[in-house]
């Protein structure tokens, strides 16, 4: 199973940026997947996350409002739409799925929001 993600970059503070993770290396079948992200000196905390059919989602706390997580099935792809960007969101972006008998990780994207 491989996962990767892009979309990751520098903006401004207010901006927005959309990152994606693709998923390949297995057969067709969705599994219920994640963002999360690590700043420096910091444990990797939990973003989003959503569903198999993509009807449940859940946020962490700090981005609650700002952030949006969805997916495409047909693409394989899962999003997060990231706006009102902050400083404190800059990170490592990695997506996460969660499949039957296995958990796999994306390599990361860097998100840096410029004050």
């Amino acid at each position: 199973v491989q996962l990767v993600e892009s979309g990751g970059g520098l903006v401004q503070a207010g901006g927005s940026l959309r990152l994606s993770c693709v998923a390949s290396g297995r057969p067709s079948t969705n599994y219920a997947m994640g963002w999360f992200r690590q700043a420096p000196g910091k444990e990797r905390e939990s973003v989003a996350a959503i569903s198999r059919s993509g009807g449940s989602k859940n946020y962490g706390d700090s981005v609650k409002g700002r952030f949006t997580i969805s997916r495409d099935n047909a693409k394989e792809t899962v999003y997060l739409q990231m706006n009102s960007l902050k400083p404190e969101d800059t990170a490592v972006y990695y997506c996460k799925e969660n499949g039957v008998g296995y958990v796999a990780w994306g390599q990361g994207t860097q998100v840096t929001v410029d004050s």
